[in-house]
């Protein structure tokens, strides 16, 4: 493991209390192992020039003003200029599954995606906002491009978790209605809940002329279901403990997740939205990139 690499690494991040310092450190990494985001909007309506600076896309240099000026200067668009991203975090009582004591739950791995997806849009001088949620939203955090930003998303999600069941698909819902510019949700969460109706409510939200990125985040555990010895499963979210022989249903049982993935996967590639599966095993070095990098190809 390299030098940077070192502050994505899920085990090292579980180490460090509390998230404000995890999210410092992740930073820290950040700096040295991303470039600019490509989380910005799309618009063939020009409005400004703006200086380069190293790691922006040499594919908007405008060289006429080069020409001109013999200095660098970048064209940008009426999207660009005002893009704004509001970043879902779910805080239900799932996302604090985690399948090993050492390891980051589903909430802790969240939090750190959007720290990181927040300190590249805050550093770009765009605007990024936080809300959480659980059956509803929790809490708010309106979009800025102040320096102060970062840190009040990081209070935020340190303000703790909620013990309600996701209901993703009436959170959008709400989300929309308040709403009044056009942007990128970014939605952080397991994505348990119903297909049907999550797709639906993102249909919406795509009429509505939103655009959206779906992370969903799960266990190891949850995806290959390694237990071999039976077993009481505790619910979550209200659903009662169950007691089973899970050499009896683990193949029905990774077989039903594989088909949840996938049915949210296609829908989501029939709305025009990205989506990916993120597992908390992953170094952040692997999956940030890779989110940044697909989203740019496929946008670009």
């Amino acid at each position: 493991m390299n030098k940077s690499q070192k502050y994505f690494d899920p085990e090292t991040l579980a180490r460090i209390r509390p998230l404000s310092l995890r999210a410092r450190t992740l930073v820290e990494g950040l700096i040295a192992g991303l470039h600019r985001s490509p989380l910005r909007g799309q618009s063939i309506e020009f409005s400004q020039h703006r200086e380069y600076v190293p790691g922006d896309d040499v594919r908007q240099v405008d060289w006429k003003v080069y020409a001109r000026s013999d200095k660098y200067y970048l064209r940008q668009y009426e999207d660009e200029t005002n893009f704004t991203c509001n970043i879902m975090l779910d805080q239900s009582e799932s996302m604090l599954y985690r399948g090993h004591p050492q390891a980051l739950s589903k909430l802790e791995y969240g939090q750190l995606v959007a720290c990181s997806l927040a300190y590249l849009i805050i550093s770009q001088q765009d605007r990024a906002g936080l809300l959480t949620f659980s059956n509803d939203i929790d809490d708010w955090l309106r979009p800025s491009s102040s320096p102060n930003q970062f840190d009040d998303m990081v209070r935020l999600m340190e303000a703790g978790a909620g013990k309600e069941r996701t209901q993703l698909s009436h959170v959008i819902e709400h989300t929309i209605r308040q709403l009044n510019t056009r942007g990128l949700l970014v939605i952080i969460s397991d994505l348990f809940d119903d297909v049907e109706e999550l797709l639906a409510a993102l249909k919406l939200l795509r009429f509505a002329g939103q655009d959206a990125l779906l992370l969903q985040v799960l266990d190891p555990h949850e995806l290959t279901f390694p237990f071999d010895q039976m077993s009481r499963f505790e619910g979550l979210e209200g659903l009662a403990p169950v007691v089973t022989d899970p050499l009896l249903i683990g193949g029905a049982y990774r077989k039903a997740v594989a088909a949840f993935c996938k049915q949210l996967e296609v829908g989501c590639q029939q709305l025009d939205l990205d989506y990916f599966l993120l597992r908390t095993d992953e170094s952040l070095a692997a999956s940030l990139p890779r989110v940044l990098s697909s989203r740019l190809v496929r946008r670009g």
